[in-house]
Parts: C-alpha cells; structure tokens; sequence
C-alpha cells in the first residue's frame, strides 16, 4: 500500500499561498505515493486544479484530505480539521506553537506527528529545507517595493533637465534573510543603502551588496543558530541612540529583526519616529509578532505625525506564486527524510519502487523540528512557552 500525502486548502484570513504547486507535485508524482490536493487550494496562488496532472488526484472531500498518511500545509489546520486526521498521521507545516496552543493541544489529542517548519534547524544538510529562510526571502524582496511604492519621492539618483535629485536614503533593521533581501532590492533600485544588525558578523555580507553598515559600540548579539539574542537594557540604550540619529536622517526605514519562539524584539520608541522625517516611511516586517515598532498594528497603516507605518504581518503571500513554488520545494526536500524506499528493492526499477512511512528520530533534523509525537509535545522550546502561557 502506497504513501498517501494530501494538501488542503488554506483557511486563514489572508492566506493566498498553497502548499504544492504543479512542478514539485510532478516530482512527488515520481515516488510512487498517492498525492491528493482539496479543490481549489491552488486558487490564491492562481494555481487552477486543472494545472495538476495525473496521477494527482483533486478531491472536494475533507476525508480524503485530512485521512492521509502525511497532510502538507502552510498553516497548521483548524482544531476540527486536525481532530479528522488518523492516529500516527504526520501533519508538515507551520505551527506556531507558542501563538497557537489549541492547535498544539488537538494535534496532541489526534496521536499526530507534528513537524513545524519554522523548528527546521539551520544546519547545512537543511539548508534546501529551511522554509523560513525561503519565504522570508519573498518578504525581504516585497518590503523594498512596498517602501519604494509608498515614497512620494524616487528613489534613485536621477539626472534631469530640472536639476540632480539626490538618492533616498533607506535604512534596513535587521540582517538576516529578509534583511539582506530587502537591502539588495533597495541597492538595485538606487536607493543608498545603510543596514544595522545587532549580529557584528553581518557586516561583510552587508558591504557585499554595496549597504553601509551601522555599528553600535559595544553591542554584539550573536546566538546559537545565526539568529539575534536579547539585549540587556544597556545595549538596548546604545542601539536606540545610535538608531535614533539614523533614522532621523532615512527616507524609508524596514525592520526585519525576529527571535523565533518570541515576540518580534521593540526596537523602535515612538520618540525615534518623532524624529524621523516627514514624509518618510516604516516597513514593520515583525508585525505578526507585535512589531519591532512601538507604534506598528498588525496589518493596518498608521500614520503618526507625517510619518507612515506600514505592518503587513503576511508579506510572503503577497508573492503567492513563487512564495508556494519555495515552500513547496522546501515541503518535497523535507518529505524525502520520512517517505523512504521498501528494503529488497535494489533491483526494480525506479518507477516500479514502493516507498513506505518512516521517521528516523536519529536524525537531527527530524528530531529539532519535531513539535508533537504520540500525545506529547516533543520540543523543550514549545513545551516551556505554552506552559508560560496557561
């Protein structure tokens, strides 16, 4: 009996991306496991079911989907829809846990092993895994363009008959993925870039995409895993100085910083937007973590004084089409770890091959982005977070 792996349609408000696009249902296709994909989980991605081609099935039946041996998501699905999934089924998507302890808790109570995508640890063998680097790369990407779109001024130098305009200065927060993204798409789009991230071992990427980078003296955050630290309250106070003089002098400001598990870190005080100039703009990428702005609302613009804050809290789905084509890829490399060949089949050939349902808890992968196992939450990190919050 082969595989089954199944892709429902997204239900949360927003949400235009979709788990499997056709080119990788093609290459899951080619290991023999049945795949199934709800009726119209495509359509926000301007993915139409027809695009599927056999052996894909389309089905309209929750059954069908949520009875899989494996179900593939973006977002976690709804308490009712995990309570349909069989007893030792595997869900793969993005959970959230610490935003989301109903989703944890019927997940416990289904007997379904949870892999969350954002747990997926940042080693080198994940790297064609990590799905919060690729989607964060889309958000990196749009941010520019949304910071560019909502200057009434240009932003490159330009050259006219008028007389010199001068480059807009835009002023990136944050040096990661989405950082380094949004500080290469600004550069090519003329801006003259300045770039701070609390992680002093950025600076060369930074310089290599042609960004000045800030430096606050005496602030060095470093952690386990390429993310950022918290600050103790004297960093802190040397980071807003340095900052505040910064964006006083900035067009267009992105923040991307994010501690994973915890709410995006307050960098910017109201006061630091008092300053700033008018007409200048904030992109809050930390928005659907509350926001690395004081003043940011969760996918609302508000305008404080002459200044405009943007906090979009989806950006990837606003580049629904190769947003899902990553994510989708990120879903295949992952699935190949759990959906392994039969032993004695050294001789079929591959199209002959069967493929059966195995987790291998020795491997690090598996065993970091594992949230849920057999009615127990298995990550410390989740496990401590939902305890903080009940």
């Amino acid at each position: 009996m082969s595989v089954t792996i199944a892709v429902p349609k997204e239900t949360a408000s927003g949400e235009t991306r979709v788990a499997m696009v056709p080119k990788v249902a093609d290459k899951l296709a080619k290991l023999n496991v049945d795949l199934k994909i709800a009726k119209g989980a495509g359509e926000g991605s301007r993915i139409p079911d027809e695009s599927f081609k056999e052996p894909v099935q389309i089905t309209d039946n929750a059954d069908d989907v949520f009875g899989a041996d494996v179900v593939l998501a973006v977002n976690a699905p709804d308490a009712q829809s995990i309570g349909k999934m069989k007893k030792g089924s595997v869900l793969i998507s993005f959970v959230q846990a610490h935003n989301n302890p109903d989703t944890v808790k019927a997940l416990n109570d289904a007997g379904v092993t949870s892999f969350a995508m954002e747990l997926v640890p940042r080693i080198t063998r994940a790297q064609s895994m990590d799905a919060l680097s690729s989607q964060a790369s889309a958000a990196g990407y749009k941010a520019a363009l949304m910071a560019a779109n909502s200057l009434e001024r240009f932003l490159p130098m330009l050259t006219t008959a008028a007389g010199t305009i001068r480059p807009a200065k835009v002023l990136v927060i944050g040096a990661g993925v989405a950082g380094l993204q949004a500080i290469a798409t600004s550069k090519r789009l003329g801006a003259k870039v300045f770039a701070y991230d609390v992680r002093t071992d950025t600076k060369e990427q930074v310089e290599s995409l042609g960004a000045d980078f800030l430096m606050a003296e005496g602030v060095k955050a470093e952690a386990e895993g390429g993310y950022a630290r918290e600050l103790t309250d004297e960093e802190k106070k040397k980071q807003q100085q340095m900052l505040e003089k910064n964006m006083a002098d900035a067009d267009a400001v992105i923040t991307t910083a994010a501690v994973p598990g915890k709410p995006a870190p307050k960098i910017i005080s109201k006061a630091m937007v008092d300053a700033m100039k008018p007409g200048s703009v904030l992109i809050d990428l930390g928005a659907s973590g509350g926001g690395n702005c004081e003043l940011t609302q969760p996918d609302e613009v508000v305008t404080h004084g002459s200044v405009t804050i943007y906090g979009p809290s989806n950006v990837p789905a606003l580049l629904a089409e190769h947003a899902s084509e990553m994510y989708a890829q990120n879903l295949f490399n992952f699935l190949q770890l759990i959906v392994v060949e039969e032993e004695g089949q050294d001789d079929a050939k591959p199209a002959d091959k069967t493929r059966k349902l195995e987790i291998n808890w020795d491997d690090e992968i598996l065993a970091k982005s594992a949230l849920t196992h057999d009615g127990e939450t298995v990550n410390e990190a989740a496990k401590k977070a939902l305890e903080g919050n009940a």
